[in-house]
């Protein structure tokens, strides 16, 4: 398969399942261990690499997000865990779902070995959060691995998009309500801002994917067609998983 087939087959799948660990009972209970609640846990936790810095630029690096939410979530965070041992433990708790799923997925090394290699092959200039959080040791153990790596790659295309978005003319609030117009209120916006969504901005959206897809595609391009096969038959092996 050539490359934008790679991204196709893979991209749309890993930005699901990269988030499975967010908001589990296991995920939520390590939070509160840390004193954290659901939302506070998943915005230091996904930020925490970033270290103690400004909720401005963790709500940059984010996109999307109200940036008083984040504020109000990050403030109230860093008010009782330090953001690096969030960071640490929200990894840990996506290491934690992949050792109860994966350990007996078949091709699991091959699987392992293809993300690590997009992941090493990948750029993270200019990629705030993708930069970051690959800062982050991952686990020795394969099934732990290949839930960290999934995120890890959620958050490299996540990046690269809102890179595009920026190249296309686009913000982040914009793309929110393009893309979760049902999660508006959740990602901190009031009603009487929903945007309009017309036939032209859809037209930049697409544009957008097809600059994230530019941006991505030389880490997918070093892998062989074994590895290709590998990481298409893993990435639908997981999805499968963690439906189970």
């Amino acid at each position: 398969m050539n490359n934008k087939e790679l991204l196709d087959a893979v991209c749309p799948t890993i930005n699901v399942v990269g988030s499975a660990f967010y908001f589990i009972p296991e995920t939520l209970a390590l939070g509160k261990e840390l004193g954290l609640g659901g939302m506070e846990f998943y915005v230091q936790g996904r930020g925490g690499q970033m270290g103690n810095t400004d909720s401005a630029a963790v709500a940059a690096a984010f996109g999307y997000f109200s940036p008083a939410l984040i504020k109000s979530l990050w403030d109230a965070a860093c008010a009782k865990c330090d953001p690096l041992k969030a960071g640490t433990a929200h990894m840990q708790a996506a290491a934690n779902l992949g050792r109860a799923k994966f350990a007996s997925l078949p091709g699991l090394d091959a699987f392992v070995a293809a993300m690590d290699k997009v992941n090493n092959a990948a750029n993270p200039e200019g990629l705030g959060l993708y930069a970051a959080i690959r800062t982050e040791p991952l686990a020795s153990d394969v099934a732990g691995r290949a839930m960290q790596l999934l995120a890890v790659l959620r958050e490299f295309r996540g990046s690269a998009h809102l890179v595009a978005l920026r190249a296309a003319g686009i913000d982040g609030k914009k793309a929110h309500a393009s893309k979760r117009p049902d999660m508006w209120k959740q990602f901190g916006y009031p009603e009487d801002e929903m945007p309009v969504i017309d036939d032209a901005f859809l037209a930049q959206m697409a544009e957008a994917e097809k600059i994230t897809d530019a941006i991505v595609e030389p880490a997918y391009a070093v892998l062989n067609d074994a590895e290709r096969s590998a990481l298409v038959a893993g990435v639908q092996a997981a999805k499968e998983a963690l439906a189970n």
